[in-house]
C-alpha cells in the first residue's frame, strides 16, 4: 500500500484584478494544479522539485486538506481524503513557511495545545516533547516567547508542534528555505532520520542539492504538470539534476 497516491489533480483559482496586474496576464482564472499523479512510499523521501509558481504548494495543501481540488483523488495510506478527511490528517505533519506560529505563545504551550487538538495522551506528549526539543535545542527556549526567538529556532519550533502526534507521513514545503547552513543541516539530517523510521517525507523545493542529497525519488513540476517522475539514480544517469531540470524546462516553455 503506497503512502501517498495523488491521481488526476486539478486545482484553478480566479485571479482579482490586482493579481491579474501582477502576473501581466488578463486570464481571469489561473489552473495552478493541471492533471497531476504521483505516489510516494514509505521509507522514502520523494521531492516536488519545480520553480516558483510551479503548483508544488497547492498540491501539498490539497494533500494536506487544507484546500480541495477541483479535480483528481488523493489517498493516505488507502484513505480516500474526499470521503474520510479527518481520518487522513491523523496519519499527517505538515510544515509551510506560509502557516507560522502565533509569536505570543511559547514553544511549550504550543506543543501542548497542538499535541491535546491531535488527542495525544500527557504522557505520551511529555515523552514526544522532550525528545523534540532536545534534538532541536528548544529546550533552553520552551518558556520564550515565539517572537523572541531567531529565524532558525522558529522553524525547528514548527517543525516540532507539526510532529507532536507522531505522523507517518510528513509533508514539508520548502524545509529550508531562508534557514543558515547550520539550521539548515540539523533540518535535512532530521528528514533522514525520519526516513530510515519508515515515514513517508514529502517535501517541495526549488534547491537543486538538496534534492540530490536527501530525495530518493523526484518529481519534476512545471506550470502544475508533472514533467518527470522516477529515482534520482534513474532521472540523472546520464546527467545531473540541475541540467536535466533545465533542459526539461526549455522544452516546456518552448525555449529551445
Amino acid at each position: 500500500m503506497k503512502a501517498i497516491e495523488v491521481k488526476n489533480l486539478k486545482k484553478t483559482f480566479t485571479l482579482s484584478a490586482k493579481q491579474r496586474a501582477a502576473k501581466k496576464t488578463k486570464e481571469k482564472l489561473l489552473v495552478a494544479v493541471d492533471g497531476l499523479s504521483f505516489e510516494a512510499e514509505k521509507g522514502e523521501i520523494y521531492g516536488l522539485l519545480g520553480p516558483n509558481g510551479a503548483g508544488k504548494t497547492t498540491t501539498l495543501r490539497m494533500i494536506s486538506t487544507l484546500i480541495k481540488p477541483d479535480e483528481g483523488d488523493i489517498f493516505i495510506e488507502g484513505v480516500d481524503l474526499k470521503k474520510s478527511p479527518d481520518e487522513c490528517r491523523k496519519k499527517l505533519g505538515f510544515l509551510t513557511s506560509d502557516l507560522k506560529p502565533d509569536e505570543q505563545f511559547t514553544p511549550d504551550y504550543l506543543f501542548g495545545f497542538l499535541s491535546a487538538l491531535h488527542g495525544v495522551p500527557g504522557e505520551t506528549a511529555a515523552k514526544r516533547k522532550k525528545e523534540l526539543f532536545e534534538r532541536f535545542g528548544i529546550d533552553k527556549f520552551a518558556q520564550t516567547k515565539i517572537a523572541n526567538l531567531s529565524t532558525g529556532m522558529k522553524q525547528k519550533v514548527s517543525i516540532a508542534i507539526s510532529l507532536a502526534h507522531d505522523p507517518e507521513i510528513i509533508i514539508f514545503d520548502e524545509p529550508t528555505n531562508g534557514l543558515d547552513v547550520l539550521t539548515a543541516k540539523t533540518v535535512t539530517d532530521f528528514l533522514t532520520e525520519l526516513k530510515e523510521q519508515g515515514k513517508c517525507i514529502l517535501l517541495s523545493t526549488h534547491i537543486f542539492s538538496l534534492v540530490e542529497k536527501i530525495c530518493d525519488r523526484v518529481g519534476i513540476i512545471i506550470n502544475g504538470r508533472m514533467v518527470a517522475d522516477g529515482s534520482l539514480k534513474e532521472l540523472t544517469a546520464e546527467k545531473n539534476i540541475e541540467d536535466l531540470f533545465f533542459d526539461i524546462y526549455k522544452r516546456e516553455v518552448g525555449e529551445e
